[in-house]
């Protein structure tokens, strides 16, 4: 059986780092607020919005959730968007996908300022990460820097690794093959075009599975070495309800060294890397 690498104790190490920063900002008046802006009643997306709200305040910042309604117009949902980002007493926004399908064309990346961007989407943020930033700069996506956290505090090197991550989106495998470069890891980016996937996957010492497919990668993509890292960013639903990710878990558990579960794995560090990003743009705005 791998090793799980289980996102509970990763937490759980930096809250008190968390507390202590937000600590040191009150003393300066600050205490570091966040805006969600939650269009619609979208099962995950309320479990996802309360999670955030709960560790933000868990730290003692302050996380305000806008529930709008599901049949909002554009012009009203860009005027509250506007109201919100253009507030001097609010460090951080984002807002809360999916939505629904009149705001899809919406350009939110363009119009919330870089500094309050906490979900790290924001063209300037996506830029720095192509400059060489590892989040010294900017604020980073908020997946791809969960998962680096994860990885350095399971002592998992990323340095002159060969990382194969399967999917090519703009909030997972685009930032994250930046970041893996960043550091100083050799990336390969896979997608639903590439030809002989598993030739890829079986050469990897990391595999980053993010596509939206329910147990599509099993024990077939890896190496009969069983030395590989597997990092599973899926959430889907099985027919019977139950909870799984891109990996199918039983199948790969005994062929990798280790494996986040699912769930358990990447989603809380994703939130984590959000409230890290909020307290971030609190100290900057507050120097």
């Amino acid at each position: 059986m791998a090793k799980l690498l289980e996102s509970k104790s990763v937490v759980d190490s930096q809250l008190e780092k968390l507390k202590k920063r937000v600590a040191a900002l009150s003393q300066l008046g600050i205490v570091p607020n966040m805006r969600v802006i939650l269009v619609g009643e979208n099962p995950a997306s309320l479990v996802y919005v309360k999670n955030k709200k709960t560790l933000s305040e868990k730290v003692g910042a302050q996380c305000t959730i806008d529930k709008l309604p599901e049949n909002i117009s554009k012009a009203d949902f860009v005027s509250h968007l506007n109201s919100v980002v253009n507030n001097s007493a609010v460090h951080g926004c984002f807002v809360q996908l999916p939505l629904p399908q009149q705001l899809k064309d919406t350009p939110i990346a363009h119009m919330i300022p870089p500094s309050m961007d906490v979900d790290g989407f924001t063209p300037d943020s996506l830029f720095a990460l192509m400059e060489g930033d590892k989040g010294e700069k900017a604020l980073l996506p908020c997946t791809p820097k969960g998962i680096i956290t994860l990885l350095q505090h399971y002592n998992i090197d990323i340095s002159g690794k060969n990382i194969v991550i399967i999917g090519r989106s703009l909030i997972v495998g685009k930032p994250m093959s930046y970041l893996f470069t960043n550091h100083d890891a050799t990336v390969t980016l896979c997608h639903s075009k590439t030809k002989n996937i598993k030739e890829h996957t079986q050469m990897a010492d990391i595999i980053v599975v993010a596509i939206g497919v329910a147990e599509y990668l099993d024990e077939t993509f890896l190496s009969k070495n069983k030395n590989q890292v597997i990092i599973d960013v899926g959430m889907n639903k099985k027919p019977d309800g139950k909870l799984c990710g891109d990996v199918h878990f039983q199948k790969v558990k005994d062929h990798c060294d280790s494996i986040t579960p699912v769930p358990g794995g990447v989603g809380p560090m994703t939130v984590l890397s959000l409230i890290e990003n909020l307290i971030f743009a609190a100290e900057r705005k507050g120097r």
